[in-house]
């Protein structure tokens, strides 16, 4: 019996050649779309998997309620409180930077080692990498040691069994402890090297308002971890106000209420790359993934609702088989098995030709998203090919169950071309599926629309031919090394002007804290700045003046704000310059001086946060924070310029160091990239279901109009034109589309508003994407399915007459 269905599927294959191209083309394509990103998903949740303590690990994240905003910092104290005070938590890890760099002195040689982290003693006890020399007991304990691995073991001694060396850094000995061999599976804690930040926590260890780490908690097994927010609250929160809020006159609960936090989050471990609301490491975007897995899903729909359409379409071809299959004593159960059985062969092929066609666009897929991904992963294989299971009996099951249901009698007499049975059922899918399709066009045009309007958006700021040189981490007094180079720097042939800037458009570095005015309070970016910085980098003065050098008073008390200061606390212009602000960072009130129009420097998508502009000099810690100086470069001999910068720089400023520098307009639009990339997915995945859905349109209106050619024949026999007669068979395809955009329209604008509400700079939704889409659908089917008309209205008379 499997013989004999296979003999006949296979007839039927070759029947109908294009059908079965067809369905193995779309299933094929959706196939290759839905492994591609099931990969990338798999990827981004696979990072920390690999550490045995990832169930009880949990990264640590703070709430501001009344901005609705999360925080990937906590202070030294407020750690350590949680251990003592919350049973729960059993230890705590602190760390306070990633990607550090030093030049490295040993016996034998000095070098450049990258790729650090500073972190307190308890590392090892969250991280157990695999210990190659040494011991993890007291490996980060005091300010003299450091933990090397493999890869910087053999960069500086050039062997790994280095417990006991000694590593010279800026005139100071560490002692090597251990020797650690790093995960190859994924992780975004990969440090080559790791001290602990000695000094800072002995200076931050009382320094409750300091939120200077991010932090990892180990948490005993079972620990409710809604329970766990709400303790701490209580006994941490409360706690840091009660003793922050006594020079304030206020109470804990107002306090926590102005300055926050307001609320904690516990994310594990193996999950921050992809669903923590914020990260010291950086965070995935969930939602846009789920947005990619949903469009390659749709496309394998799209490709199903092909195959249900073809399928019914040939029944009539099938007709009388099954009437006779009937009549010698086949049964329903029997039948449906056999047309199972047909799109099931169908789908495995496709399944195939996507394994090959995925091996195939993977090296690109991996470049275009800077991946590694390999396919061997069993999970990509089992949910793959339960898509296929589930496209084999969803799409299988319905014309299966339609072709089954017919009567014997009824199909024997020959008369089912003529009826009116399943039309419904086409129609129906053909709707849904051309419904997609513009979904897909709408889509793509928005999604094209939005991105352009945030690169031609103006910025505020002018970042071209600005070049900043990064400051390597070995200088005791930064702001001094800036003040000493910077007028040798100007005398670089090329070189216009020099400035320094904390509040860098597209660093993504930055920090904030606290602006009170009376009994309001706001969080606002610092921008600690050499005088000119603001005119250096073109930004327009609105209201009062520019800090002056000139002025003593400017380096101890006076600032400048933007717009958006000025507009979160709720003040005119003329109000802000007869105001004073009392900064977190500091005790002493500050004066407005001046007010500049707002200028983007974190993300095209963001709006614009409240910022304070001043000199460095004027607030004793910022001084320490200086980590740039910026260049702005004549036009005319640019890369002769840069080459000149580094050479002065290699020789006389960090020799022995990387030349860390970067155009600030460059920079800014990497931060571009990621919507860019969403753009052009969507317009491969919008090519992909047009195409899919046209050649299924066409597949299907042949197969239709094919039924139809008898009824041709005698119109065409009765003096109808050729034009009349294309236009009469491809009317009911017209008004199937015009119904499926009408549809879609309502759907289309909920979903991509929904989207848009992620950008704070968002173009009002478009009318022309839904107009387009119409326009363009209608075109497309009257092309697709005309083309077959048109061939219809040169039918053979005779051939189709003869019997009438």
């Amino acid at each position: 019996m499997l013989q004999n269905w296979l003999k006949i599927a296979f007839i039927n294959y070759k029947k109908n050649w294009l059908s079965t191209i067809i369905n193995l083309f779309g299933l094929t394509i959706g196939l290759t779309g839905f492994m591609l990103i099931l990969m990338h998903w798999n990827d981004e949740e696979s990072f920390e998997r690999w550490n045995p303590k990832k169930e009880n690990i949990y990264a640590f994240q703070t709430h501001n309620k009344a901005e609705n905003t999360y925080g990937n910092n906590i202070s030294y104290p407020m750690a350590e409180l949680a251990v003592k005070v919350i049973p729960e938590v059993k230890d705590y890890v602190l760390f306070n930077g990633s990607g550090m760099g030093y030049k490295m002195t040993t016996k034998t040689k000095t070098v450049y080692q990258g790729e650090g982290m500073s972190a307190s003693e308890s590392f090892f006890n969250f991280f157990p990498f695999k210990l190659v020399s040494g011991s993890y007991k007291d490996a980060l304990k005091g300010d003299k040691v450091m933990a090397l691995s493999t890869k910087a073991a053999k960069n500086l001694f050039g062997k790994t069994n280095v417990a006991g060396e000694t590593v010279k850094i800026n005139n100071k000995s560490f002692v090597v402890t251990a020797v650690y061999e790093l995960p190859e599976a994924n992780s975004q804690i990969k440090p080559d090297f790791i001290i602990t930040p000695f000094e800072q926590m002995k200076g931050d260890k009382d320094q409750w308002g300091n939120f200077n780490y991010g932090c990892f908690f180990l948490l005993k097994p079972g620990t409710d971890v809604e329970a766990l927010q709400q303790k701490f609250y209580d006994k941490i929160f409360l706690y840091r106000a009660k003793i922050s809020a006594q020079g304030a006159g206020v109470t804990p609960e107002k306090y926590l209420e102005l300055y926050g936090p307001t609320g904690s989050l516990f994310t594990p471990i193996d999950a921050i790359k992809l669903h923590a609301k914020a990260s010291w490491f950086g965070v995935g975007d969930f939602k846009t993934m789920m947005i990619l897995f949903t469009l390659s899903v749709l496309i394998v729909i799209l490709s199903a609702i092909n195959f249900i359409n073809l399928k019914t379409a040939q029944a009539s071809q099938r007709a009388k088989e099954i009437g006779v299959r009937k009549a010698i004593g086949s049964t329903k159960s029997n039948l449906v098995l056999q047309f199972l059985l047909e799109t099931f062969l169908i789908c495995l092929a496709s399944y195939l030709l996507s394994l090959a066609l995925t091996e195939l666009l993977l090296p690109s897929f991996n470049k275009f998203y800077d991946k590694q991904i390999v396919m061997n992963d069993w999970h990509i294989y089992f949910y793959s090919f339960a898509m296929v299971m589930a496209v084999t009996f969803i799409s299988g099951l319905i014309p299966a169950t339609y072709l089954a249901n017919f009567k014997a009698i009824e199909t024997l007499k020959g008369n089912f071309a003529r009826s009116k049975h399943g039309i419904w059922l086409r129609n129906g899918i053909l709707t849904l599926q051309l419904i997609i399709s513009s979904f897909f066009i709408i889509g793509g045009l928005i999604v094209n629309n939005q991105v352009k309007y945030m690169m031609n958006k103006d910025l505020g700021f002018s970042g071209k031919q600005v070049f900043l040189i990064n400051f390597s981490e070995n200088d005791a007094k930064p702001w001094l090394k800036y003040e000493r180079i910077k007028n040798e720097m100007r005398k670089i042939e090329g070189v216009a002007d020099v400035s320094y800037g904390e509040a860098v458009p597209g660093s993504g570095r930055f920090s904030n804290s606290n602006m009170d005015y009376m009994d309001k309070s706001i969080f606002a970016q610092h921008g600690s700045m050499d005088y000119n910085y603001l005119q250096f980098m073109d930004v327009k003065l609105k209201k009062g003046r520019w800090l002056n050098p000139n002025l003593a008073s400017d380096t101890i008390a006076n600032v400048m704000v933007n717009e958006a200061f000025v507009n979160k606390f709720g003040w005119t212009d003329d109000q802000a310059l007869k105001n004073e602000v009392r900064p977190g960072f500091d005790n002493k009130p500050y004066h407005i001086v001046g007010i500049v129009k707002d200028f983007n420097i974190l993300n095209p998508r963001r709006a614009v946060d409240p910022i304070i502009f001043f000199h460095y000099r004027e607030t004793d810690w910022k001084r320490y924070n200086v980590y740039n100086i910026q260049l702005k470069i004549k036009p005319d001999d640019i890369d002769g310029t840069v080459k000149r910068i580094k050479a002065y720089w290699q020789k006389n400023v960090e020799p022995g160091y990387p030349f860390d520098s970067y155009f600030i307009d460059k920079k800014f639009a990497e931060s571009f990239v990621k919507y860019q990339k969403q753009q052009t997915l969507f317009t491969i995945l919008n090519a992909m279901v047009l195409m899919v859905a046209l050649l299924g349109l066409f597949a299907l209106s042949s197969l239709m109009i094919e039924q139809k050619l008898k009824d041709v024949a005698i119109r065409k026999t009765l003096g109808a034109s050729d034009g009349t007669l294309v236009f009469g068979l491809t009317k009911q395809f017209l008004w199937i589309t015009l119904t499926a955009v009408l549809i879609s329209m309502p759907i289309s604008y909920y979903l991509m508003n929904e989207w848009l509400k992620d950008f704070d700079y968002r173009i009002d939704m478009p009318v022309f994407p839904f107009i387009l889409s119409l326009i363009s659908l209608l075109i497309l089917t009257f092309a697709v399915v005309s083309i077959k008309a048109y061939q219809a209205t040169k039918v053979n008379l005779v051939k189709y007459l003869k019997y009438e």
